[in-house]
């Protein structure tokens, strides 16, 4: 696709909303009120108001590779202390997906240069689950259940901040952990059992 292209494609979305509510740019620009603040992967195929179903201004994104809460990256912590503290959303969400590159990258014996620290947290997820993980033979369904396995890691990484913490205990906020599906569509619940993590954590990382 060529730059031009997509100034094209800007301007027939433009004419397109304001077919439909006249008032649409307006109205978005008095501010957003998310209910939702997700934390996705940056992978091109997977983007979350799709998936999701959602509008500008419903859903507070922010993307990384493989999907990582890392307690040292203060981009995804201050995206999370933002949405949590000051836009009060009231679901946080982990997703993840299948076929991830990020996730099968980390598994590989080859020097990835910098992208090596960021991928080891996988590996780390590996080594708790890897048990379960050695036992399964077959390779591809061995990488989707580490991804479901570091979506459910990452949550834990969520739960462990104050800003959830705190806001978890005033609002009732809540965390999720999905899975998209890129081969079906599928937008999978992975159930995680927030107040058994919650509960499980907090004589260690009681943070309040």
């Amino acid at each position: 696709m060529k730059i031009k292209q997509v100034f094209e494609n800007n301007k027939l979305w433009i004419e397109e909303k304001l077919k439909v509510d006249k008032d649409y740019f307006t109205n978005l620009s008095k501010g957003q009120e998310p209910e939702f603040l997700y934390i996705g992967c940056s992978d091109s195929r997977v983007t979350a108001e799709d998936i999701m179903g959602v509008q500008p201004g419903e859903v507070f994104v922010h993307r990384n590779i493989a999907n990582l809460v890392n307690n040292v990256d203060l981009n995804v912590m201050s995206v999370i202390n933002y949405a949590v503290r000051h836009l009060k959303v009231k679901h946080v969400v982990i997703c993840g997906h299948y076929y991830c590159g990020g996730v099968k990258a980390a598994m590989q014996s080859s020097d990835l240069g910098i992208l090596n620290p960021w991928l080891r947290n996988i590996r780390d997820v590996y080594r708790l689950h890897k048990d379960e993980l050695n036992a399964i033979s077959d390779e591809g369904a061995r990488y989707n259940r580490l991804i479901e396995l570091n979506v459910q890691e990452q949550c834990v990484n969520l739960i462990k901040t104050a800003a959830i913490q705190q806001a978890h205990k005033e609002r009732g906020l809540l965390v999720h952990g999905w899975v998209f599906d890129v081969h079906s569509g599928k937008l999978i619940d992975l159930k995680i059992d927030f107040p058994k993590i919650l509960e499980n954590i907090m004589e260690i990382y009681k943070l309040e």
